[in-house]
């Protein structure tokens, strides 16, 4: 009943998203498709001059081919075949209210974790206070924005890359980081956004699955502070540090494990007749009840040619655990990209990214490291293919006595289509 409700309701919203893509009203907005890579906050200009409600029925559809191969040392993994994994798909719905006053919500229609419509979540996004009086405090929100929701909050710069569900348009490859900073929080949050400027504050209660019961009343603080600019016509630059504190008053903090779509790559780390195999192997968790993490991001572009870009993107990243006598991990990351083409439709490059600490002080370190090389083109402003070659390793005393872990290793190739609209 859920699925025929849902189809209703998408069906009943068509009319309403031919009108509002016509006339292109969405304000303060990050476009799907193309034209939304290296989008990483909405930009603070409006962008259209708002006429009416509009709204906009979108969606993600992305599949891959996997062929992939994996091995540990106690032989325990199962085999992996060359073939096509579960295609996903999200509904998106958008709608503009007011003159900068919009609203935003998710629902993965199929995933790998869930093949059932599942609501990721949605926020309601203010950019000027218009609706209490025209003008009202203009000043203040030319540079000002506030946001609520359950949703994925602003911590870090990774999220604006990464592969979401089947909004994969964003992410030159296919998987995503391995400590892989994205969860769904209910949130307040405050930004400013001036000349450049990045500022950010918020609030969350650090969990994904909510309850009002008592005892479970912990909260988690982010912040971001940055500079974002266009230095000339050939070089923009973007640098940000990002911070998320979570306390011990019954936190369940889901910093790393708040995806309910589960993994881009599909059967990884499975031991054979394993009772509940995880659908989010193998990013990595550090799992830790409560934490302070720290994530800096800095971000180049630069216009070789009129044709040709190099964009580099950077990640380090610090989760530090309680309660005391916890460990702490260290996530390090890099992109290289060459973009070319008449409309820069192509592009080649590589990431490399690595995690290593211990769950606990002074405990056995855990390495993994993972390379990413591949390439993809955008067919239109809406559709595109990408393949890559990935190979990962996972190395340290921490998991030698692992059934799981010890010696483990995979690599192959996948290719990924994606359409985004």
């Amino acid at each position: 009943m859920k699925a025929y409700r849902l189809l209703f309701l998408t069906l009943a919203l068509l009319p309403l998203a031919a009108y509002a893509q016509q006339g292109n009203n969405f304000q303060y907005y990050r476009p799907p498709g193309q034209a939304g890579l290296n989008v990483f906050e909405a930009p603070k200009e409006a962008g259209s001059r708002f006429d009416g409600l509009h709204v906009d029925v979108g969606g993600d559809f992305a599949i891959q081919f996997q062929g992939l191969t994996q091995s540990n040392d106690s032989t325990s993994l199962v085999e992996l075949s060359n073939n096509f994994a579960l295609p996903t798909a999200n509904l998106n719905i958008d709608v503009q209210f007011a003159p900068g006053m919009r609203m935003h919500l998710r629902t993965y229609l199929s995933s790998r974790h869930h093949p059932e419509a599942w609501v990721k979540g949605g926020y309601f996004q203010v950019d000027n206070l218009d609706f209490v009086q025209e003008g009202f405090l203009s000043n203040v929100m030319e540079s000002a924005r506030f946001r609520f929701g359950m949703d994925e909050i602003n911590y870090g710069d990774t999220h604006f890359r990464r592969s979401d569900n089947a909004r994969a348009m964003y992410n030159p490859f296919v998987g995503n980081y391995i400590m892989d900073s994205f969860s769904t929080e209910p949130f307040a949050e405050v930004s400013v956004l001036n000349s450049g400027f990045i500022g950010v504050l918020g609030i969350s209660n650090g969990r994904l699955n909510q309850s009002p019961l008592e005892g479970d009343d912990g909260i988690a603080v982010f912040g971001k502070l940055g500079y974002d600019r266009q230095i000339n016509d050939m070089v923009r630059t973007r640098l940000t540090g990002s911070v998320y504190h979570s306390t011990d008053a019954g936190t369940r903090d889901y910093l790393y494990g708040g995806d309910r779509a589960g993994s881009r790559y599909y059967n990884l780390l499975e031991v054979i007749d394993e009772e509940r195999p995880s659908d989010f192997l193998p990013r990595f968790n550090p799992s830790f009840p409560y934490q302070t993490a720290f994530q800096v991001n800095p971000f180049v572009q630069y216009q070789v040619a009129e044709s040709v870009g190099v964009e580099l993107f950077g990640v380090v990243e610090r989760s530090i655990g309680g309660p005391d006598g916890a460990g702490a991990y260290t996530q390090l990351g890099g992109e290289l990209l060459l973009r070319f083409g008449p409309d820069r439709d192509f592009y080649l490059g590589g990431r490399y990214n690595t995690v290593n600490g211990a769950a606990v002080e002074d405990g056995p370190e855990q390495e993994i490291s993972r390379l990413n090389v591949g390439g993809g083109w955008f067919l239109t402003n809406n559709v595109m293919a990408k393949a890559e070659y990935v190979t990962s390793s996972y190395d340290g005393a921490g998991f030698a006595t692992s059934v799981k872990y010890a010696g483990a290793e995979f690599s192959g190739f996948v290719l990924e289509a994606v359409i985004s609209f």
